[in-house]
Formats: C-alpha cells, sequence, structure tokens
C-alpha cells in the first residue's frame, strides 16, 4: 500500500509551486483590469494543481513502462522522482492517482465553464489535452515543449484571469506571453541530460531532432524573448510599469544561457544552471504578480 510520500513522489510535490505562480500572475492580470474574486482564484489554484498532479504522475507511470526512467541520470530538476523505480508505489496506483486527479481538474473546469459561458470551452479542452496527452502523443510528436509552454504556462495565466468573471484582457494575455517561453524553456532545459534515455524510450524533442547546440540556441532565444515581451507590453501599455520588476530575475539566466551557448554538447548541463531556470521562472510569475497587485493597490500606470 503506497503512502503519501509516494503520492507526493509521483506527483512531483516539489515541483508544485509552478501552479501557484501561475494562477497568481493571472489572477494580478484580472484585478489590474478590474476583477477579482477569492473564491474563484482558490478554485482555479485547487484545479491547476490537480492537473499538474495529473500530468506528472502520467509522465512518471509512462517513463517506467517505456523504460525511460531507468536510463536517466537523475537530477533535482530532471529525471524523474524514482518513487516507482523504489517499490514505494506500483504503475498501475499511480496512474489511478493521476486520473483522479484529473477529474478534481476536468470537475472544477466544468463548473467554471457553467458559470462563466463558452468563452472558457477553449482554454478548458486544450488544457485537458494537454495533461492527458503530453507524455504519449505530444512528447513524442516533436511538439512536448509547446505543449508544455501552453498547458502549464499560458493556458493557465489565461483561464485564472477568465474565472474572475471579467473576460480575457490585455494583462492577462501580456503575463501569459512571458509565462509560456519560461514553461516552455523549464522542459526544454530539462531534456538535454535526458537525451539519450528519451532516444531510446521513443521520445521526440527538440533536443533529438534538433541537436544540442540547434536546441540550446531556441533555449536562449526563448529566455532572451521572456523580459523583451514584458518590456514590449509596458511600452504597449498592456501592463503597468511597474510590472518591469518581472524582468529582474532574468538575470538568473547567465548560467542556463551561458552554458546553452557555451557548451551544449557537455551531456550534463551545471544542476547550478537547471536550478537556476527553475528559478527565475517562479520569480518571474511571481513578481508579475506582485507588480500587478502594488500597481492596481497604490494607482500607479493607469
Amino acid at each position: 500500500m503506497a503512502n503519501a510520500q509516494a503520492y507526493a513522489g509521483v506527483a512531483r510535490a516539489p515541483f508544485l509551486l509552478l501552479p501557484v505562480t501561475l494562477v497568481a500572475a493571472g489572477a494580478a492580470a484580472a484585478a489590474w483590469e478590474g476583477a477579482f474574486s477569492w473564491p474563484a482564484t482558490l478554485l482555479a489554484l485547487i484545479a491547476l494543481v490537480a492537473l499538474h498532479i495529473a500530468v506528472n504522475a502520467l509522465n512518471e507511470a509512462s517513463d517506467m513502462k517505456s523504460g525511460i526512467d531507468l536510463q536517466t541520470t537523475r537530477t533535482p530538476f530532471s529525471g524523474g522522482s524514482g518513487t516507482i523505480q523504489a517499490g514505494a508505489i506500483d504503475v498501475r496506483s499511480t496512474v489511478v492517482f493521476a486520473l483522479l486527479c484529473a477529474g478534481v481538474g476536468g470537475a472544477i473546469g466544468v463548473w467554471f465553464l457553467l458559470r462563466i459561458g463558452l468563452g472558457f470551452l477553449p482554454i478548458m479542452i486544450l488544457g485537458a489535452v494537454a495533461v492527458l496527452a503530453y507524455t504519449d502523443f505530444f512528447a513524442r510528436a516533436g511538439i512536448g515543449e509547446l505543449a508544455a509552454g501552453l498547458g502549464l504556462g499560458a493556458l493557465p495565466v489565461m483561464g485564472a484571469a477568465m474565472v474572475q468573471g471579467n473576460g480575457l484582457g490585455r494583462a492577462a494575455i501580456a503575463a501569459a506571453i512571458p509565462a509560456f517561453f519560461m514553461t516552455f524553456n523549464l522542459l526544454l532545459l530539462n531534456e538535454f541530460p535526458d537525451q539519450e534515455a528519451d532516444r531510446q524510450g521513443g521520445r521526440r524533442n527538440l533536443v533529438l531532432i534538433m541537436g544540442r547546440p540547434a536546441a540550446a540556441k531556441i533555449y536562449a532565444a526563448a529566455a532572451i524573448a521572456t523580459p523583451l515581451s514584458i518590456i514590449a507590453s509596458v511600452i504597449l501599455r498592456a501592463l503597468p510599469p511597474l510590472a518591469l520588476i518581472a524582468v529582474l530575475p532574468s538575470i538568473l539566466l547567465v548560467k542556463p544561457v551561458g552554458w546553452a551557448l557555451s557548451s551544449p554538447e557537455e551531456p550534463m548541463p551545471p544542476i547550478p544552471a537547471l536550478g537556476s531556470n527553475v528559478i527565475w521562472n517562479l520569480s518571474t510569475n511571481a513578481l508579475m504578480a506582485v507588480g500587478l497587485v502594488v500597481a492596481l493597490r497604490f494607482g500607479l500606470g493607469r
């Protein structure tokens, strides 16, 4: 019988801060444009955490069945949790857990759909497809990074804004763009250590399709596009000037982008680079939310 620690392992609990920051950014964007609800925000957070757990657990189960996680060199940021391999939980229990979490997220999504209307349907459908089809389809079709950028980046930010009840505004779209680039890159950099295991397991990702140097250049381009998109949104007045504080974490890109441009043929990105990639993602979304909330509170940028 699996215990709570085993379920937390296949859920990859340390990575569940990402949905918190995404919901915060989306809700803050909606608040900036005049709509905010604590109950809606908390429900959106529960739904997104449940869906994130679902995609993580399905990935753990699939990578065990395909043998990928038996071949990876595990790091704190890539290579799976090792929970199934350690015998703490079996594949079947992991899949059941994932589907139950997906059901929780789906049920909340249906509630929001009935409350908001059909405008929420495209985000709900795309999000469901991204969760259920990521591991066994998108990650094997060469578009896993795009699916991750949408399903755990742009769509949650836009969805968290829409459930506030005032539609999808310019600020939410502006906050969703850097979220897309960052989650795209979160997956892409973590694919470098797993290159051979992914190849043997039948995956097709940018590292395997384009080769390490080209994939590394794409990583660097998406990294640079993140702060540039925030600056552009401020210039276009989609975001208040205080949102520029979300550019500050881009200093953390020195290590991962430096590795990508200088040493992508090395089998393993340095652990500090992998860590900086994660912290950059979380802190940028969080500071986006902070900038919007402070600007709203003090009437800055109207």
